[in-house]
Order: structure tokens, then C-alpha cells, then sequence
């Protein structure tokens, strides 16, 4: 007779192997013992006991430390290793996928006459930037990212609904239509809620604007008074809306064998990471299938999630990438918009003359000096 399996919540938990560790802290545990073992044994004939654990003690210390300690839900040692790569890699990434170039000539001796009364330090302590490496290669205009060989993914943005204020009932049923669409996932999913800032400066002027032309006085005066409140409670606070994003991500080839609780078997993901790391190429043909597969997805998401009363709505090329540039840059004050320089464009600005004849504005750089080099370096 079967019997049944408890499953914990979070799926992703790694299994407890023994006394309620699991086997990447019993093997950091155990090979740091090993090792003080051995090195007691080796030199118990020529140090003092005392001695050896005035050594010793820290070290089993610090490594129970960081192989039991979490912060976030990451475990220490995971931290350290992250800490560890990001300090050996270069501080300074540009977008230049091609390669970093060399600056031109005109730029460079602008840097240096401006950097003649820098000390000798500070000159030798330039930057060398290095090519940033995103996991996105390009959108294309149906708003489907391109990630390279991990395959292919869409940005959707899902309505919301108030399940505090539904009856017991309602909410029973919001609960079901939403186990439904997480019982039917063959394939990653990513449910993100996003923050970010929101600004008022557009509806405050255009109530504004609009304020003269309404067809009554009092109106008139609502209007002023409204965007006076808008203006006051953007400068007392900082405002933030949320969005919620949904993220289906679709791999270029379909999945392997399932295992009896419906996840990929181990034996799968590493043939399957095996065969990617020996792919040079991806036919266009698996991008188009790809694609399709999660074409369909998205249709299910958003069969599924109606009688919720969510809404699932694909995001558009221009969307997409807005979203996509706002995560790289979460803290800007500037929203992404068409009107920003592109990253192959070179951006020339207007500079004050020190003579007296009057201001002058600078020139373009030669067509012949610009055509090896690109605004990406930058």
C-alpha cells in the first residue's frame, strides 16, 4: 500500500542528507575537519596541543560559520564565492558586444590636456573597461527576447485583483483558477513585482493646461486645486507604483523525461546541459519552434488566469526593452524613452569659447576619424 509523501513548500529546498544539513555543508564541514585532522597529526610532535587550537579553533569556526549561516535565504559560503568573482572581474563593463575599441585620437587628447595637472597616480590608476555580457541579446518586434543559446522569453504585465475584499467563496475560487495555471506549467515561469518611481510632472501640467478651457469656473478651480495636490504630494514623498510582469521562458529544445513528480530528472538537466555546451549553433528552424511553444504558453496563461479576473497582456517590442533597461538601471530618475541616444551613437555638445570674440559651439569630428570607432565604448 502507498503511502503518502509529504512535499515542502518550497520545491527548491536542497534535501537534508543528515542531522539536518545538507550535502554541500556536510562536505565543507567534513573536508575542513579532515584537514585540521591531518594537520594535527603532522605536527603534534613539534607543537603543543594549546598551540594547535589557538590556530585551529578560528578556522573550524569561521568555516561552521559560513557553511551554517544564511543571509536572505543564500548560504554564506555562496556569498563569499560571489563576493570572491566579482572582485577578481572588471569594475567597468560598456556595451560593446563586438569588443572594447581603442578611443579615437580626438577624444584621447582631450582627456589628456584636461588631465595634465592630475598627479602621477591618479593618471596611472586609469580604467580599463571591459565587455558587459547580458544574458538578453535583442528583442524583436513581436517582443520576444532573444537569449542566446538558454533560448527565448516573453515579458507579459498581469492585472491584479483585490482578494481581501471577496467572500470566502470568491476567494476559494480565485485560489483554484490560480492552482490550475500553476498545476499546468511544463516550463519556467517568473512572477516578478517591480517597483519603481512614479512621476507626476506630465497629468500635473496637463490639468494645467486643460484647466482654462473647461466650461465652468468651480471646474476650473478643482482642476488648479488637484495638480497643486499632486505637485505637494510628489515633493513630500517619493511616490512608487507596482507592476506585475509575468516571464515565460521558453529553452530552444523540449524538455527531456519528467520524473514522477512532473520536474526534469537530474540524469535530463545534465544531459541536456551537456548537449548545450556542445551546440556552436542554433538553427533557425528550433528559434521558430521555440517561439511558437511559447506563443501557446501565453495564450494558456491567459485562458487560465481569466477566471480569475486577471488580465495577461504581452508586452511589445518598446515595452519589452523599457522593461528590460529599467532592470539594469533601477535607480534612475530618467524613464527609458526613444529619445535617448542609442549606444552606437556618438554625442557631440555645445562648449563655451574663452575668448572674447563670443561663444562657439564644437564641431563634429570628421566622418574619417569616426568610422573605426563607435559611441559604445564610451
Amino acid at each position: 500500500m502507498s503511502q503518502p509523501v509529504r512535499i515542502p513548500a518550497d520545491v527548491d529546498r536542497e534535501d537534508r542528507v543528515l542531522a539536518n544539513l545538507t550535502a554541500r555543508q556536510l562536505a565543507i564541514l567534513a573536508v575542513t575537519g579532515i584537514v585540521l585532522y591531518g594537520g594535527w597529526t603532522l605536527t603534534r610532535a613539534v607543537l603543543p596541543t594549546p598551540v594547535f587550537l589557538i590556530v585551529a579553533v578560528p578556522i573550524g569556526v569561521a568555516t561552521a560559520v559560513l557553511a551554517l549561516g544564511q543571509r536572505d535565504g543564500v548560504s554564506l559560503d555562496r556569498l563569499l564565492l560571489a563576493a570572491i568573482r566579482q572582485r577578481l572581474q572588471p569594475r567597468h563593463r560598456v556595451a560593446a558586444p563586438e569588443g572594447v575599441r581603442p578611443a579615437p585620437e580626438w577624444l584621447t587628447s582631450q582627456v589628456a590636456n584636461s588631465d595634465r595637472d592630475a598627479t602621477s597616480a591618479e593618471r596611472e590608476s586609469g580604467i580599463f573597461p571591459a565587455a558587459l555580457r547580458l544574458p538578453a541579446e535583442g528583442v524583436t518586434d513581436a517582443g520576444v527576447v532573444d537569449l542566446g543559446p538558454d533560448g527565448v522569453a516573453v515579458v507579459a504585465v498581469a492585472s491584479t485583483v483585490n482578494f481581501a475584499l471577496r467572500t470566502p467563496g470568491e476567494q476559494q475560487a480565485l485560489v483554484a483558477s490560480f492552482g490550475r495555471y500553476l498545476h499546468s506549467l511544463t516550463a519556467p515561469v517568473q512572477v516578478l513585482i517591480r517597483a519603481e518611481r512614479l512621476d507626476l510632472s506630465g497629468q500635473i501640467a496637463e490639468l494645467r493646461e486643460a484647466a482654462p478651457g473647461l466650461p465652468h469656473p468651480m471646474l476650473e478651480a478643482a482642476a488648479r486645486e488637484h495638480a497643486d495636490y499632486l505637485d505637494q504630494l510628489r515633493q513630500a514623498t517619493d511616490l512608487l507604483r507596482r507592476q506585475v510582469l509575468v516571464v515565460l521562458r521558453e529553452p530552444l529544445r523540449a524538455a527531456g523525461p519528467t520524473d514522477g513528480l512532473g520536474g526534469g530528472s537530474p540524469l535530463a538537466a545534465f544531459r541536456a546541459r551537456r548537449a548545450r555546451a556542445r551546440t556552436t549553433g542554433v538553427s533557425e528552424s528550433a528559434r521558430r519552434a521555440a517561439e511558437t511553444r511559447l506563443v501557446r504558453r501565453v495564450g494558456e496563461a491567459t485562458e487560465l488566469l481569466s477566471p480569475a479576473g486577471l488580465t495577461v497582456t504581452p508586452l511589445d517590442a518598446g515595452q519589452a526593452t523599457a522593461v528590460l533597461a529599467a532592470a539594469c538601471n533601477p535607480d534612475s530618475l530618467i524613464p527609458p524613452s526613444a529619445g535617448l541616444a542609442g549606444a552606437d551613437e556618438v554625442i557631440t555638445t555645445a562648449a563655451p569659447d574663452t575668448n572674447d570674440d563670443g561663444p562657439m559651439t564644437t564641431a563634429r569630428p570628421a566622418p574619417s576619424e569616426v568610422d573605426d570607432w563607435d559611441g559604445s565604448d564610451l
